[in-house]
């Protein structure tokens, strides 16, 4: 069952290559100093894309002189790729999460809901990895790309999971392409990140005129 990203440090693949730490005494501290050069790196990208994404910022970000980040990261490539794979594995957790946490005998309408709620939410308020993954993926070099598109695909899974329930169920209109639905629904979500600030309306307010707008226009009327 999915749990809570809370607390949870998520990692590419190390290679023999990666810095480690030098033994378990000082793992917990070398873990910690990790997670706050991710999240400096997070934000950074997330305030000003790839190209504006350095080390000396991210270092000034966490608080740390520029060459301790080689501590932790090989390259400021390696630094990226972690930040982007974080932020979409964590979003696909929240999303699991929520769902895992539904009253049972919810229908597929309320759990596409709540889905609504989960990735708007760690989108919006609750995680900058995820913010930094959807104002810059058209900026990743290939092989960071292609590490995000892989998760990428399993966080789609669980929506095209949820929107062929729907379809089964006969609540979807009939004039939806269900294989590009929930495509064009997750899209609309992800482009408030170029809008939306507390100023425009509360994050309550968004999530549910998302909902809103999925229920009036997704669903079948004889279904709402």
């Amino acid at each position: 069952m999915p749990g809570s990203s809370r607390g949870r440090v998520y990692a590419v693949q190390v290679t023999s290559d990666s810095p480690r730490p030098p033994d378990d005494a000082d793992e917990t501290r070398w873990e910690r100093t990790r997670q706050r050069i991710l999240e400096a790196a997070a934000t950074i990208l997330s305030q000003r894309g790839v190209a504006g994404t350095s080390v000396a910022a991210v270092a000034q970000e966490a608080d740390l002189n520029a060459p301790a980040i080689y501590y932790y990261f090989t390259s400021r490539e390696e630094l990226i790729a972690e930040v982007v794979v974080s932020g979409t594995v964590r979003l696909r957790d929240r999303l699991e999460f929520a769902l895992a946490q539904a009253p049972a005998g919810l229908g597929p309408i309320d759990l596409i809901e709540i889905a609504i709620a989960a990735h708007l939410r760690q989108l919006m308020a609750e995680s900058g990895f995820a913010h930094a993954v959807i104002r810059n993926v058209t900026q990743f070099p290939p092989g960071v790309r292609e590490k995000q598109q892989a998760e990428e695909r399993k966080y789609n899974g669980v929506w095209r999971g949820l929107f062929k329930d729907a379809e089964a169920a006969g609540v979807l209109r009939e004039e939806l392409d269900v294989k590009t639905a929930h495509l064009l629904l997750v899209g609309s979500l992800n482009w408030a990140t170029e809008w939306w600030t507390e100023r425009a309306c509360t994050l309550d307010a968004l999530v549910h005129d998302a909902q809103v707008m999925f229920r009036h226009g997704f669903i079948a009327e004889a279904a709402r």
